[in-house]
């Protein structure tokens, strides 16, 4: 993946937010930015697709941004998460850090300079933890595949 072709799922349920933050992201990024005024749709996005950062906003009607932050988490536990809470809601966002993973909170208003670091930063993180992953599998194929020459082995000559 490269962070240019990133896919970033936003959740608001203000529309005025989605399309300032996907204008921004879009203007200055090659991100592919996908949108969503409703919880439950976006999740189903994240079922069905390739995601690499989901960002929502703390308080929905439908469901409140750590609930479904934390359901993104049960479907794909590698995609960063991050929660957009205006300043009344930041000590609860906060708390949530720890309760479903967060991987960062941006306050309203937010600013832009900030958002693309923890965008970038965010994609890096997940980009290393692919490649750590690659590598534990590697190493535990070499592991499985030296046992069998072991037991070829001692068949061999036992």
């Amino acid at each position: 993946m490269h962070d240019e072709n990133a896919s970033i799922v936003l959740v608001d349920d203000e529309e005025m937010v989605l399309t300032s933050l996907s204008s921004f992201l879009t203007l200055e990024t090659e991100y592919d930015v996908h949108t969503f005024t409703s919880a439950k749709e976006a999740l189903k996005f994240v079922e069905g697709n390739e995601v690499d950062i989901v960002i929502s906003d703390y308080l929905m009607p439908e469901m409140d941004g750590i609930t479904f932050l934390g359901e993104v988490r049960d479907i794909k536990p590698e995609v960063p998460r991050i929660i957009l809470t205006g300043y009344a809601d930041k000590e609860n966002a906060i708390k949530a850090i720890n309760e479903v993973g967060l991987y960062q909170y941006i306050e309203k208003p937010w600013d832009n300079d900030d958002l693309l670091i923890i965008l970038r930063n965010g994609l890096e993180k997940q980009r290393l933890m692919k490649r750590l992953q690659e590598k534990i599998s590697e190493i535990n194929s070499a592991y499985n595949d030296l046992q069998n020459i072991q037991t070829e082995i001692f068949k061999t000559f036992v």
